[in-house]
């Protein structure tokens, strides 16, 4: 590469128009999906009730936006393709902000890198409609058209053939599309939505969602059950929290209804949808205690505020948004969703006992029912007396449980029967408590409740008055790296309001004086172990208490009962009693469900009764 002439100086210049709007279009347009989200914006900022949107390619050839809104004149076309352009702010004040758009350069940063197209009408004037392509403008022509506004991109990014190469695959891009309109459409649930693929002859409708009616949780729930589904509304929290001029509402599932990946958290800042960190470490936050670090919750939350103590001109494709006061924000998404959570109580996700249905179907359907294969009156009367008391003890063996499943009677308990986790009646693998409800059973894992009992009782301990500690007899000295070691001990201060008692004991060892008296009898190596595993997952980015509570998580896990454990009949009574009074019982410290229930209903279509 040969070196730059110090001797020549570079000339400063003043690009032209279609040079800047080619530029803006780098921030503006990322791809397909960037174009609709912007039209749509339009569309939604000109009042429009009913909007359609079509696309060829993946978006690549075509992108068709058509809206009942207000329209434009024919004299302001050419204005709206003009830079910084706009009838949503006048400039004065750029904190009081109240539509999706106001930077005047989503239609000319199109124009300067594809073919577009305009066509509008509004009341009491004829349609006109006006063409750009590359940037260069056309004129003015009459046309005939329905009120409101049509605007069709071809072939993005001809003029700028390079972008081209960046494009993914028609598939990938229509994915995106289709997310990008329904986030929009959960943003306006009074709005109607279509989305259609034209790429082949026939039309396909992608996506539909018509306008809701009602007030407006009852309008967001049924907008959510037809963008994210019926099984996120039945399984999601309503979120109405007020802080210092900032409103959370919403709706939040359950941590045992979550996703391998953050592709179902929808969040809002006064109706916008944005993609913003801080909002996503509030809710990664606000889950921590009840998820594990590979799964994500699946919201829809939206938070409002008076217009200047938000900035939503922080990036141009106003993804993005700076609050005033971020802590206030955060702090309002943690403690709505945590109070939200714990108000859930012992309640897993409905989607857990449909698994559990799929999986307990029969391969073989019965078939079709017959008369000659329906039970005579004597035949049944026949069966009734088999099944007579005096019958089962003339054939035990009939009724004995299998050698493979620990069976562990237990006595009835008519009074618990109404209770939400109802009675125990056995105890199957040395884990699994199977009760009777009043209209169903429920099979809890007995390992994974105690788990989270054994958690919330210790971080209650922490915060009421630091957690008791039992001194062991011989203080056990464990072996471990010198990083591992001065780890523990920088941790030792705070250890030690958790019962966890450590200090130095020459070289890279430490030794164990006390341990949590919850806990009870411990392997304080495997204890120290996992508290070490639990940091390195962690890293060094979470804050202290989310660390300690990561500790607790570990010790928790340490002090609960082990699966092989008998259980007597009051243990497992009082097990679901402690659940049903505790927040969060329904998912142990991962997220797993503590609880499958299922009705009397949902047992009789198993064995073809229903």
């Amino acid at each position: 590469m040969n070196a730059p002439d110090r001797n020549i100086r570079p000339e400063i210049r003043q690009l032209d128009e279609a040079a800047v709007n080619r530029i803006a279009a780098g921030e503006v347009v990322e791809r397909p999906a960037s174009a609709v989200k912007e039209l749509v914006e339009n569309a939604l900022d000109a009042g429009a009730q009913r909007i359609g949107i079509s696309y060829a390619d993946g978006g690549k050839t075509l992108i068709r936006v058509s809206d009942d809104g207000h329209g434009m004149r024919g004299a302001d076309l050419p204005l709206a393709l003009s830079r910084h352009a706009t009838s949503k702010i006048d400039g004065s004040d750029l904190l009081n902000i109240h539509s999706f758009g106001f930077r005047g350069e989503a239609l000319p940063s199109l124009g300067a890198v594809g073919r577009l197209s305009i066509t509008s009408r509004t009341a009491g004037e004829e349609g006109a409609s006006i063409s750009v392509e590359g940037g260069r403008m056309g004129t003015v022509r009459p046309e005939a058209a329905r009120y409101g506004t049509t605007v069709t991109l071809r072939d993005l990014f001809y003029a700028t053939p390079a972008r081209l190469k960046f494009m993914r695959s028609d598939r990938a891009e229509a994915q995106a599309i289709a997310d990008v309109v329904k986030r929009l459409a959960l943003a306006e649930p009074y709005v109607s939505f279509t989305l259609s693929d034209v790429s082949a002859d026939a039309p396909r409708e992608i996506f539909r969602a018509d306008a809701a009616q009602g007030a407006l949780f009852d309008a967001l729930e049924e907008r959510m059950a037809s963008v994210i589904g019926r099984d996120f509304t039945d399984n999601a929290l309503r979120i109405d929290a007020e802080r210092e001029g900032l409103h959370l509402t919403g709706f939040a599932a359950l941590p045992t209804y979550s996703r391998g990946a953050a592709v179902a958290q929808y969040l809002f800042v006064n109706g916008r949808p944005v993609r913003d960190k801080m909002l996503l470490g509030a809710l990664r936050a606000a889950y921590a205690d009840v998820l594990s670090r590979d799964r994500h919750p699946v919201v829809a939350l939206f938070l409002t505020c008076a217009p200047e103590l938000v900035d939503v001109n922080v990036h141009p494709a106003k993804s993005e948004v700076r609050f005033r006061d971020p802590g206030l924000a955060r702090g309002l998404i943690v403690s709505g969703l945590r109070h939200a959570l714990a108000g859930a109580g012992h309640r897993a996700s409905s989607t857990v006992a449909g698994a559990m249905l799929g999986a307990m179907q029969p391969q073989q359907q019965p078939g079709r029912s017959y008369q000659v294969d329906r039970p005579s009156s004597h035949a049944l009367g026949r069966a009734h007396q088999l099944q007579a008391p005096q019958a089962l003890q003339e054939a035990p063996a009939l009724w004995s449980a299998p050698e493979t499943v620990s069976a562990r009677p237990v006595p009835e308990v008519n009074d618990s029967l109404d209770a939400p986790l109802g009675a125990a009646r056995a105890q199957l693998h040395e884990n699994y408590i199977i009760a009777q409800t009043r209209d169903g059973m429920v099979i809890v894992d007995a390992h994974a409740a105690h788990e989270r009992l054994v958690y919330e009782r210790l971080k209650h301990q922490r915060a009421e008055r630091g957690v008791a500690a039992q001194a062991l007899l011989i203080p056990e000295i464990i072996e471990l790296s010198s990083l591992e070691a001065a780890q523990m001990l920088a941790l030792a201060p705070d250890l030690a309001q958790l019962g966890l008692v450590i200090e130095g004991f020459g070289g890279s060892s430490i030794m164990v004086r006390e341990t949590p008296a919850i806990l009870g009898q411990v392997d304080a190596r495997g204890l120290i172990r996992d508290i070490l595993d639990e940091l390195t997952d962690l890293g060094h980015s979470q804050g202290l208490e989310a660390r300690i509570d990561a500790v607790l998580s570990r010790m928790a896990c340490h002090g609960s009962v082990r699966s092989g454990r008998q259980m007597r009949v009051e243990e497992m009574n009082a097990l679901l009693r402690e659940m049903e009074a505790t927040p969060l019982s329904g998912q142990c410290n991962h997220g797993r469900p503590t609880s499958v229930t299922l009705s009397l209903a949902d047992i009789e279509k198993l064995f073809g009764r229903r």
